[in-house]
């Protein structure tokens, strides 16, 4: 038996013992630990601050003109419909994060202290899960707040929360595969690697940034099925007007279906690595 099996079968066990509040009691603990540690290195947070900044001035700017012609608005119509479609992307591209820190934690050994102490396995990764969602609404924070200067006009507040709040529940479902990819991948380098393998088309294969009726009728086929042109489309008829249900009972079906399949995967990958 290897040393990584031994010492942590004897946890695998009390993990079937520990009550639910126990559970909650670790979560917690491992979310206060994973702060501290944000805390302790704020430039983790870069990400979250700069990301939204980058990208709404490169679209607006780059972009608006062109496409907002299209639109039959210029500039001011693009801003109405590339926001909610970014929100959309901002949930998918902070969930990978949740994937390269979890790699590197097995890399530097701390999942080995936990998993060599009696706390819920799946602990660990709810505590990363939360933590993420709190970077995922600080940088939608920061987006809002570029959106309005860039012009963008909040009509909708109860709409624009249900956007944030859609728009969390589909990131926690993809944490549940980049996790996934964390366990299963060597180093946080290949998890970003088949993360950009995974993202890159989804967002740019979507409704994000322009309308799909000029693309080619395979790849509107592709957008028709893409979980982030249904959330980008919810996304704006909640804050912007338009149809919203069909959109947005896809968005919840594909997050409830990803969460069901993955959170099992990621919690046996998590338990049985050794």
């Amino acid at each position: 038996m290897s040393t990584a099996t031994a010492t942590t079968a004897p946890a695998l066990a009390a993990d079937a013992r520990i009550p639910l509040r126990g559970h909650l009691r670790h979560t917690g603990a491992l979310i206060r630990r994973n702060l501290l540690w944000i805390r302790q290195d704020p430039e983790s947070m870069f990400d979250a601050l700069l990301m939204p900044i980058v990208f709404t001035l490169l679209f607006v700017y780059v972009f608006g003109g062109s496409i907002g012609q299209a639109l039959g608005g210029g500039q001011d119509a693009y801003v109405q419909y590339v926001i909610p479609g970014m929100l959309a992307m901002m949930s998918m591209t902070m969930s990978q994060g949740v994937g390269t820190g979890f790699s590197q934690d097995f890399n530097s050994g701390v999942m080995d202290r936990f998993r060599s102490l009696p706390i819920g396995r799946g602990s660990v990764l709810f505590a990363k899960i939360t933590v993420e969602l709190g970077r995922m609404l600080f940088a939608t924070t920061v987006l809002m707040i570029v959106s309005v200067l860039v012009g963008f006009e909040i009509t909708n507040w109860p709409g624009l929360f249900a956007t944030v709040g859609l728009s969390a529940l589909f990131a926690s479902s993809i944490m549940w595969v980049f996790l996934t990819l964390g366990v299963i991948l060597k180093n946080a380098q290949s998890v970003q690697a088949m993360g950009f393998l995974v993202l890159f088309p989804l967002q740019f294969g979507s409704s994000i940034f322009a309308p799909t009726d000029s693309m080619p009728g395979w790849l509107q086929h592709f957008t028709d099925y893409n979980p982030l042109s249904t959330l980008a489309d919810a996304a704006r008829g909640l804050m912007v007007g338009g149809p919203v249900a069909h959109d947005l009972w896809v968005t919840i079906g594909w997050s409830v279906a990803i969460t069901a399949v993955m959170a099992p995967v990621a919690i046996h990958k998590f338990r049985t690595k050794n």
